[in-house]
């Protein structure tokens, strides 16, 4: 059977060829009702114009990935980790980037038009539109190392309550009793989940929470908070940050200040990033299981390309304390 080309659509809508290739091209010398005929009849024929077939073959055998906090270096880790188990698989990693402070919606058309095999979401303000979109079309969506209260959307994410209690027990039996915390963005599940196992900690043991500030994931925001911290009279004698960049950005700002790190300061980071491990910082984080995780989020999607009423799954992997010289 041959291929549908613009001239079937031409007949079809009762206009000539080169409305047809105008209206896909947004043109302002074509009428609306005349655009919206063409594009139905588009529609109705199954035509693809010629740059949206060219994307579908570029597009066959894809999985997108639609990222945020890329100035993270646990993200550009992931996608890395991602990209070569899914060429692994036959496919290829498509990368979509979401734009500083806004939400999922902002690259929505992008994913959608681009029609892969399905989406994996590693930013923390993804919208129900996108999700509903994403569905409609049956293109499976799961979220990567986030969770939303969606009971229709799968995840893949580590333990960041146990994480955050791991903090807590390793700054308790060290003996500090005046212990501070620098928080993320508080509209994500990991500021959430790793805040809540950290203070559920410190309350068991009855060792109250001295100072908490926020640092936004961020590590210029939280140098300037963390110094501002250090320099008060009753500054704490350790710092659980709720990401490794926060960390670090407090070990340089309590060395800018002359403070040793740890016998001055006590530092806790997450997610266990290459420069954690680097002499000059040897820091003590909490790991994330990044393997496990790409493995769990292809075998999630799998399952629903196999069979798209499997949905709701939500998947945390185990963490552990990876201890070096800084607490």
């Amino acid at each position: 059977m041959r291929n549908t080309t613009a001239a079937d659509v031409a007949r079809e809508a009762g206009v000539s060829r080169s409305a047809v290739s105008r209206a896909f091209r947004h043109d302002r010398s074509l009428s609306e009702d005349k655009r919206v005929r063409i594009l139905a009849a588009a529609n109705k024929l199954g035509y693809l114009p010629p740059s949206a077939q060219a994307v579908a073959r570029l597009a066959d055998k894809t999985i997108t990935l639609v990222a945020a906090d890329m100035d993270n270096p646990f993200y550009p880790m992931a996608a890395n980790a991602l990209s070569q188990a899914i060429h692994a698989t036959g496919r290829r990693l498509i990368l979509h980037a979401v734009p500083p402070q806004q939400d999922v919606d902002s690259v929505l058309r992008q994913v959608l038009d681009y029609k892969s095999e399905a989406a994996i979401v590693t930013s923390s303000l993804m919208s129900s539109r996108m999700a509903r979109d994403c569905r409609a079309q049956n293109m499976p969506v799961i979220l990567f190392n986030r969770v939303q209260p969606d009971r229709r959307m799968t995840a893949v994410t580590c333990d960041n309550y146990g994480g955050g209690r791991l903090a807590a027990e390793k700054f308790i039996k060290s003996g500090f009793r005046k212990i501070g915390m620098v928080g993320g963005r508080v509209n994500t599940s990991t500021h959430l989940e790793r805040n809540r196992g950290f203070c559920d900690r410190l309350a068991e043991a009855n060792i109250p929470l001295s100072v908490t500030v926020s640092g936004e994931f961020n590590y210029d925001v939280a140098f300037t908070v963390v110094r501002e911290l250090l320099t008060a009279n009753d500054r704490p004698e350790a710092l659980f940050c709720l990401n490794d960049i926060m960390a670090l950005a407090a070990i340089d700002a309590a060395r800018v200040l002359g403070l040793r790190v740890p016998e001055d300061l006590a530092v806790i980071g997450f997610d266990d990033i290459p420069m954690a491990s680097w002499p000059s910082y040897g820091l003590t984080t909490v790991r994330q299981p990044l393997r496990q995780m790409v493995a769990d989020t292809l075998e999630l999607i799998q399952a629903q390309l196999s069979d798209p009423e499997v949905c709701g799954t939500i998947r945390i992997a185990p963490v552990r304390l990876i201890e070096r010289d800084s607490a």
